[in-house]
């Protein structure tokens, strides 16, 4: 099963993006930190990441069996994010990085701090 999740793209300035996005979207803030942001706009979500640390990207939502397996394919090890998702970069064959995205049964950071837990898309 693949999901669209989130578009990546690089901001040298994750609070002064933030600020944008809210103010001129209407943006709900999921997570925020100096270096990423999650927001939620309307039905999409968004990540704000600095260059340094994240590609800009597409992701796709998957299970874990799925993302185990396309780990294995791609000879990648799965990375664990700071908001407990988990994940790999894959790139299409015109060079777009394309992440693979699961999220834990028991939330992430931002859902548990939210006071919900589970699948939820959010």
């Amino acid at each position: 099963m693949f999901e669209m999740d989130h578009v990546a793209v690089p901001s040298k300035d994750i609070p002064g993006a933030v600020k944008f996005y809210v103010e001129t979207f209407g943006a709900q803030v999921l997570y925020a930190d100096q270096t990423w942001a999650f927001l939620r706009i309307g039905q999409g979500k968004l990540a704000l990441v600095t260059p340094s640390q994240h590609p800009p990207h597409v992701a796709l939502r998957v299970d874990l069996p799925a993302l185990e397996a396309a780990a294995a394919k791609a000879g990648k090890p799965i990375d664990k994010h700071r908001d407990g998702t988990q994940g790999i970069y894959v790139e299409d064959p015109g060079g777009n990085v394309v992440e693979l995205i699961y999220y834990p049964e028991s939330g992430t950071t931002y859902e548990k701090a939210a006071g919900g837990a589970g699948t939820s898309k959010m």
